[in-house]
């Protein structure tokens, strides 16, 4: 009983996690916040929701493991390749952003 009240806690969590990632799609201002926030919420979501499957179902707890792994790794490197496919194509910065550290580093690149 203990053991399907945690992993349906953190099927709670996830979806907490995956609301809020919503909300920053929804939130910011230009793609590349909404590349930041919707990873690093969607990535700790997913974890969460597939960790709670998981321990509700310890058959199949191998198994989240790996695809919780393979989440991590992946989700930052497709949001970086994303990020940087539109910085190269052209998609303007928010006109609030502060520094543009990217632009910097290609000016450097070009000299």
């Amino acid at each position: 009983m203990a053991q399907k009240t945690i992993g349906e806690i953190f099927l709670i969590i996830g979806g907490i996690f995956m609301f809020l990632a919503s909300l920053g799609l929804l939130r910011m201002p230009d793609v590349y916040n909404r590349i930041q926030t919707s990873t690093k919420a969607v990535t700790l979501g997913a974890m969460s929701s597939i960790l709670g499957a998981g321990i509700i179902h310890p058959a199949w707890l191998s198994k989240c493991v790996l695809i919780m792994l393979f989440l991590l790794f992946t989700n930052p490197v497709s949001a970086h390749a994303i990020g940087r496919a539109a910085y190269k194509t052209g998609v303007k910065l928010w006109e609030g952003s502060i520094c543009d550290q990217y632009g910097e580093h290609m000016e450097d690149e070009n000299e």
